[in-house]
């Protein structure tokens, strides 16, 4: 049987091998999408993007991991905003964030302009 010590050198081993095949293959990858950019005469702008990003550490990313780009993670929770509507006879509150909750829509479809609810 093997001893702790030796699994953990072999899984030590294997995280680095993974680590070199991911970075070898994302290598080819990129090599091969800058070939078809320019056998095609294509720029980032044609892909809709005005400039790559950069790839750095954690420091670039959230310290999360988060990509930096100003647009945050699907399912990333943001920081708490105050809220900037209220509905006077149930005391609810919306933000302005997402969608528009159901008392806000309900009232709007009955004819009331969003400045009503204004905080």
């Amino acid at each position: 049987m093997a001893k702790l010590a030796d699994l953990l050198a072999q899984k030590a081993a294997l995280d680095k091998k993974i680590a070199q095949t991911q970075r070898a293959e994302r290598a080819e990858a990129v090599a091969r999408v800058r070939a078809l950019m320019a056998q095609y005469g294509l720029s980032l702008a044609d892909l809709g993007k005005t400039a790559p990003a950069k790839r750095a550490g954690k420091a670039a990313r959230g310290g999360d991991g988060a990509p930096a780009t100003g647009a945050p993670r699907k399912g990333r929770p943001l920081g708490k905003v105050a809220p900037k509507y209220r509905d006077a006879a149930s005391g609810a509150t919306w933000s302005g964030r997402g969608l528009k909750p159901r008392w806000l829509a309900a009232a709007l479809a009955a004819g009331r302009t969003l400045e009503e609810f204004k905080i």
